[in-house]
């Protein structure tokens, strides 16, 4: 018997599930669907006094909307190695947007996703939506909860060493475009929400820090002889790169997102306080491999804690508080969290430099995280 479907949703929350309604559900905001920037989500239109700084930013802008149009295109053909339908990436999306907290892109892909047809009804499409989304929300809110079971998870649900990689690629970006979002609304001062009840996860535990850390891939990586051409493109556009030489092959399963990270993070302007900033975001998210690149004074500052070190009243350390509340909480994040930088004498500019640095911290501490220390 053929499986039915049913589209639309009765609740944009509850990103799992659909039900038959005769009349199609509507997203709690329809038009945010329509939105041309796919990155910025209307932000840049809003952002009048800060057009300058965008128009400095604009190669990471470019680079960040290329990978929007990647990991969610208008359409996604799925193949035997490549099973992720639009619903699943739209429904991560939204999954890591909303522990994120940021309403902006939970508008976006709440909208976006709400037109899609669900998964069929059966108890095989609801096994792997549930692992699906489980997985998102882990990583996205604490990756040390990922371990070697939950990727074993994904496997026996169905999805493809392809899939897994494109999966963890897919919460990294929303974590970034998170960190991105909620840092521009500070620098325009728009107000946050506080969700009651809301606490961040514990920063991980000090131990494994001082060591050198192996990489253990968390699927099987690709093998040279069934490498495309495109895959061994980006995997020699990569090599240069200290920290991906053990995870390349790994990574390149997915080419195309491979290739637009590091493009990515080759176009994020690097500052005196970039591996600070990007060393936080390791140290609380738990990522030993990433940590180990940095430079021995940085690792020395965060070794003990990111507490201690946000603590000294020193430039550094309110460098490191920012970067750990933008990291722990970007629904929080607010003009307040700026100021003490501000008060400093930082420009918008040194302040969105900063701000893009935690971002690309963020992917990419999670996705070292989840390929090669979880297991």
């Amino acid at each position: 018997m053929e499986q039915r479907r049913f589209p639309g949703h009765n609740h944009w929350f509850y990103e799992s599930q659909t039900s038959p309604h005769a009349i199609q559900a509507e997203p709690l905001v329809p038009e945010a669907a329509l939105i041309n920037d796919r990155f910025l989500l209307g932000l840049q239109q809003e952002a009048s006094a800060l057009q300058p700084l965008l128009q400095a930013s604009q190669p990471m802008l470019l680079a960040s909307r290329d990978l929007c149009q990647l990991l969610f295109p208008d359409r996604v053909a799925a193949t035997l190695t490549h099973t992720l339908t639009l619903y699943d990436r739209l429904s991560t999306a939204l999954t890591v947007a909303q522990v994120a907290g940021v309403q902006r892109l939970c508008n976006h892909y709440s909208a976006r996703l709400n037109p899609l047809p669900g998964p069929d009804s059966s108890r095989e499409s609801n096994n792997r939506l549930t692992q699906l989304t489980q997985y998102a929300r882990q990583l996205a809110m604490q990756p040390e909860l990922i371990n070697a079971a939950a990727l074993r998870a994904l496997d026996a649900v169905g999805l493809t060493e392809p899939d897994i990689v494109t999966l963890n690629q897919i919460v990294g970006f929303v974590s970034y475009q998170a960190r991105v979002a909620a840092g521009l609304q500070a620098l325009m001062a728009l107000p946050v929400r506080w969700l009651p009840g809301v606490t961040p996860p514990p920063d991980a535990d000090r131990n494994g820090f001082a060591e050198k850390p192996l990489w253990k891939p968390g699927v099987k990586p690709l093998e040279l002889r069934y490498a495309s051409a495109e895959q061994l493109a980006a995997v020699t556009f990569c090599q240069p790169c200290p920290d991906l030489a053990d995870a390349v092959w790994l990574l390149a399963h997915d080419a195309a997102a491979l290739y637009g990270w590091q493009t990515l993070r080759q176009r994020i302007n690097p500052t005196a306080f970039t591996p600070l900033a990007e060393a936080t975001c390791a140290r609380a998210l738990g990522s030993r491999w990433a940590f180990q690149f940095f430079p021995d004074e940085v690792r020395e500052t965060l070794l003990e804690s990111v507490d201690d070190a946000a603590g000294q009243t020193t430039t550094q350390g309110r460098v490191v508080a920012l970067a750990a509340q933008l990291t722990r909480s970007p629904e929080r994040f607010s003009a307040a969290h700026l100021q003490p930088l501000v008060t400093e004498g930082w420009q918008p500019e040194a302040l969105f430099a900063l701000i893009q640095a935690v971002a690309i911290g963020n992917w990419n501490s999670r996705l070292f995280y989840a390929m090669g220390e979880a297991a």
